[in-house]
């Protein structure tokens, strides 16, 4: 063999070599990504990698075991509906056993795109089965959380997923959140996998197990959590429209110029206070705010930023917190949770409830002195002045009426807008101060 026949057969195999090394790191996607997923590499060296990462599209704060499910919900399937803040193209969901006093067993579990809003039926060809470390059933101890193996399914945002579990048998009190002002659905028998509707004839309006929704995005760049009480959990927003404070947040994350894109994770829990527990006569306040801060919010997947709306049940509640150094003080303390995890709250001020049953002047003058407090700058990072918008101008110590929604509390649709365009968006992205 001759010197130049030798350097021809050496530069075709190493042709070769590369072509073939080309095609596996096509094939399969290049570098390994969260969870055991993919991630695909670049195409070509003038094409720039496609990045990444996941983020939390939904979320609820699970309140308490739900009344009469001593034995769970064996033998039924349960198809949660829940609303998406940003959309990805890939998705996992966070299933909760916190609250139940017996291992949750799961043969079924899978998710799909609602056909219509609110809607049982599947969106045709997204039907899609969830593995669990890749397992197609999974098992959660009393107590405990599991997160599942990602699949391929473009969310969008602002659209209605369909989270359906199946547990074959018994299995002690169902973790849930009590008002979800949305409709969800059970069947009995294993239709996890039904893309019809039919046969969930059972109307419900919990959501149950379901904690949580994370997409992969390459657009959104994190998000923020909302924390607070039943103002924050929306509980007289219109039922089935997404007409809570933080779906209007949402809207303007989504479609405002310079607004960060961020999701939207609400953490409200109706009832909820910042320093006291729920006691057994109200179990589903959920546990405090501070007792829950680090699960229901400052570990959620790509969170950026917190909004706190929190304290007026700290005064209606028995054992109430009139003093507002302390009240404070709590809010302090969740900030300096917040920094230590790298990040900035927005707080608001406590709003107005003149005319409602609970309404003492005494009480109103621990609120107002509270929103002395926040205002001064000496509390949150960043104030949002819910009591200014919307307290009426004409009667300050009440809801105006337009944002009333009538037990002279808790707002109405048309006053959660307001409370979300009040939200300083373009703060949301801004790095934590060096200190108060």
């Amino acid at each position: 063999m001759t010197r130049r026949v030798g350097y021809t057969l050496l530069a075709g195999l190493v042709a070769v070599v590369v072509l073939i090394s080309a095609a596996i790191f096509v094939g399969f996607g290049g570098a390994r990504g969260p969870l055991g997923g993919t991630l695909r590499g670049p195409q070509a060296p003038a094409a720039p990698a496609v990045s990444g990462q996941w983020v939390g599209t939904w979320s609820a704060a699970v309140a308490s075991a739900e009344p009469g499910t001593q034995d769970g919900y064996g033998g039924m399937s349960i198809r949660n509906v829940v609303h998406t803040s940003v959309g990805g193209s890939r998705t996992r969901i966070r299933l909760s056993n916190l609250y139940g006093t017996r291992p949750l067993s799961l043969s079924h579990v899978s998710m799909a795109l609602a056909a219509g809003s609110g809607s049982p039926i599947a969106a045709a060809g997204t039907m899609r089965r969830l593995a669990f470390g890749g397992r197609p059933s999974v098992t959660i101890p009393a107590g405990g959380e599991i997160t599942s193996d990602p699949v391929r399914l473009a969310v969008p945002g602002n659209a209605d997923l369909l989270v359906t579990t199946y547990s074959p048998a018994p299995s002690g009190p169902a973790t849930y959140h009590p008002y979800a002002r949305q409709t969800s659905y059970l069947a009995r028998g294993d239709h996890a996998e039904d893309a019809a509707g039919t046969a969930y004839t059972e109307q419900s309006p919990y959501w149950r197990y379901l904690t949580g929704v994370d997409v992969w995005s390459t657009k959104a760049r994190g998000a923020v959590v909302a924390i607070g009480d039943s103002i924050t959990d929306g509980i007289t927003s219109t039922p089935g429209a997404n007409h809570r404070w933080t779906d209007f947040l949402a809207a303007r994350l989504r479609e405002e110029p310079g607004a960060p894109r961020y999701g939207v994770l609400n953490a409200g829990i109706s009832g909820n206070r910042l320093l006291t527990d729920s006691g057994p006569l109200a179990p589903t306040n959920g546990p405090s705010l501070l007792s829950r801060l680090d699960r229901d919010a400052l570990s959620r997947t790509g969170v950026k930023a917190v909004v706190v709306e929190i304290g007026v049940n700290d005064l209606f509640k028995a054992p109430r917190q009139l003093d507002p150094q302390k009240v404070a003080a709590g809010m302090r303390e969740v900030v300096r949770r917040a920094h230590a995890r790298g990040l900035r709250v927005t707080g608001s001020t406590l709003t107005p409830f003149g005319g409602h049953r609970g309404y003492s002047r005494r009480l109103n003058d621990v609120r107002e002195q509270v929103n002395r407090l926040i205002r001064s700058g000496t509390v949150y990072d960043d104030v949002v002045d819910f009591d200014r918008v919307l307290r009426d101008p004409a009667h300050p110590l009440r809801l105006r009426p337009a944002y009333d929604s009538g037990d002279h509390l808790h707002p109405s649709d048309a006053g959660y807008r307001a409370m979300a365009d009040a939200v300083d968006v373009g703060r949301l992205r801004q790095a934590v101060p060096a200190a108060l």
